[in-house]
């Protein structure tokens, strides 16, 4: 039976990716696997992020990757982005998505993944 769910992720400077995570968005490092590699609990699964030695590219950008973030409510979305909007690049303010049931906000780590802080609307 399955545990849980992980999704890796490469970066070019591990350094400033868990700086952005830990100490910015304040997820907690589950795992440490080297210099290179640290994976992070979001609450109901682990984004893992490495820096790999073939120097791989980030897949952010036009390649579409977004990385949700649920939280309980749209006021809990309201105070997170009160809380990071000087502290990050905000992609898009806070609002009810056009084509989904879906409140967030979008703000950019330092590759450029889009994060999504969101309340799926049910």
């Amino acid at each position: 039976m399955t545990e849980s769910s992980i999704v890796f992720l490469p970066c070019a400077d591990i350094e400033k990716t868990v700086s952005f995570y830990r100490d910015v968005l304040g997820l907690k490092v589950s795992q440490k696997q080297s210099d290179r590699l640290y994976i992070f609990d979001t609450g109901y699964g682990y984004w893992g992020f490495c820096q790999y030695s073939d120097q791989r590219p980030p897949l952010s950008g036009n390649k579409g990757v977004c990385l949700s973030l649920n939280l309980s409510s749209n006021e809990e979305v309201l105070m997170k982005y009160e809380e990071l909007k000087d502290r990050c690049q905000v992609i898009r303010q806070p609002q009810k998505h056009p084509d989904f049931p879906v409140y967030s906000f979008f703000i950019a780590d330092p590759d450029g993944y889009m994060v999504e802080f969101q309340k799926i609307q049910m």
